[in-house]
């Protein structure tokens, strides 16, 4: 028993790549198309000092937007800015700190967010870890779910209320949440969201990936169901080189260095979908999609089981302190 749930999840989440990659070998990547300018809106980017966050922060200050970006390094934010501002873009820019392994850090971030009385039109959650040996959040959660997970859902439901008093009925505000194509080979398991049992990372960071897409569908039922101005979809960015893979195991880093400028998709190419999610006028008023490649596609089958949606939000609501108003987003 235990063998077998530590080699499925490795050959789920390795078969999934796979697929991508076929896919990525005989697709070109999404070019994004010129969007109108998004002058007076603001944008906040989790993990938008470097890769895929840093090109989604980059292109949204392009448009004119005032992009505030999230981390948890201030160096590494404050160097980002400075690249950004070089550029001279219509748009502002400026570095917040946020450590999503932190559930204080997040009520801290949130707060002085808000007392800078800005709007908020797009929420990018962007930031992640992949494929780390077993450590747990300042909380005590498997930093998978606690980080990548647990950290946007309460990042999210506090910043809700500055979401649905920006958005208009004719101009929405975006909530855009990067999940993986990892997340098909993901199983949530309720009685063991923490990975507990028997601790897996591949199997963990599979289960964070899927959460997040229970989670956007469900919000985006909540939100349609209480008539906000707040659209949530989830975006996948394919397989991308990043520091994210510097995880993978000594023989997988080995077969990826000599494909990885062929196969797989750059920064910039990855953020794209995320980027189309947050500015494209088509997706005005639509909420509830897996975007992938600047489309919309299906997700696992797993991910539209309402009950499981409902029951993990309840569950994540518990484990970070929020209280559960039903079907309510109000």
């Amino acid at each position: 028993m235990w063998l077998v749930s530590q080699i499925l999840p490795v050959i789920r989440l390795y078969l999934v790549g796979l697929k991508v990659l076929l896919y990525q070998l005989f697709n070109k990547s999404f070019a994004l198309p010129v969007f109108p300018k998004q002058n007076g809106r603001v944008a906040i980017v989790t993990g938008g000092a470097k890769g895929m966050g840093y090109e989604t922060a980059r292109h949204l200050t392009s448009l004119g937007m005032h992009v505030v970006i999230a981390g948890n390094c201030e160096e590494e934010g404050i160097a980002a800015v400075k690249k950004i501002q070089a550029e001279k873009h219509e748009g502002e820019v400026d570095f917040q700190y946020l450590d999503l392994a932190s559930l204080s850090s997040v009520r801290q971030f949130v707060q002085r967010f808000k007392d800078r009385g800005l709007p908020l039109h797009v929420l990018v959650n962007n930031a992640g870890v992949m494929l780390v040996p077993e450590r747990k959040t300042e909380d005590g959660f498997e930093l998978h779910f606690g980080l990548n997970y647990l950290g946007h859902f309460l990042l999210t439901n506090l910043l809700l209320d500055t979401l649905k008093k920006s958005g208009r009925p004719e101009s929405c505000a975006r909530i855009v949440t990067v999940s993986s194509a990892t997340h098909y080979g993901g199983v949530i398991t309720l009685e063991d969201l923490q990975s507990r049992s028997c601790y897996c990372s591949h199997g963990a960071y599979s289960q964070s990936k899927l959460a997040l897409v229970l989670f956007t569908y469900q919000l985006q039922q909540r939100l349609t169901s209480a008539g906000f101005p707040v659209t949530a979809n989830a975006a996948d960015p394919g397989m991308v080189n990043t520091d994210l893979y510097e995880n993978l195991c000594s023989l997988a880093q080995l077969a990826k260095r000599p494909v990885a400028w062929l196969l797989f998709r750059t920064p910039a190419q990855g953020a794209s979908t995320a980027i189309y999610a947050a500015a494209a006028p088509e997706l005005e008023g639509v909420g509830g999609c897996y975007l992938y490649n600047g489309g919309r596609t299906q997700s696992s089958d797993a991910s539209y089981n309402e009950d499981l949606q409902a029951k993990l939000w309840r569950q994540s609501c518990a484990l970070v302190g929020l209280q559960d108003e039903g079907r309510r987003a109000d």
